[in-house]
């Protein structure tokens, strides 16, 4: 099913468009995800390349090799910081949105996770922890 997805960056300078289908979610626990994201481990939403568009902004990229050998370009928002979407040489048609700048965060539906010998220790949130709803 053809969906219209939206979203954009903390500061919302950049936005962007896709229309098409969603494709799964998952977990990264690799050690770049890691750093990229700043969190336990990475959660990305697979679209097609062709179906994606910046609407609003500039995104600037970083690219390096990551622990699978695949050369990845990640895209963020050079004033806010916030990561955007990865893309790679190795598979031009996908990229991937990360999951947090999504305007609809349930679109996300996780499947599976990868590079989990690399996950660390604190990535769960047990039960029984303190919670508050805000703040």
């Amino acid at each position: 099913m053809s969906e219209t997805v939206v979203g954009g960056c903390l500061c919302a300078k950049v936005r962007f468009q896709y229309t098409g289908e969603v494709g799964s979610a998952a977990y990264c626990h690799c050690e770049d995800c890691r750093r990229c994201t700043g969190s336990a481990f990475n959660i990305s939403v697979g679209f097609d390349s062709d179906k994606f568009e910046i609407t609003s902004g500039a995104a600037k990229e970083f690219t390096s090799t990551a622990d699978s050998g695949n050369v990845l370009t990640r895209h963020f928002c050079g004033d806010c910081g916030s990561p955007i979407f990865t893309s790679s040489v190795g598979d031009p048609a996908r990229i991937y949105i990360k999951a947090g700048v999504l305007d609809d965060p349930d679109l996300v539906k996780p499947v599976h996770q990868s590079w989990t010998g690399s996950a660390v220790s604190w990535s769960g949130i047990k039960s029984g922890l303190g919670a508050s709803e805000k703040g």
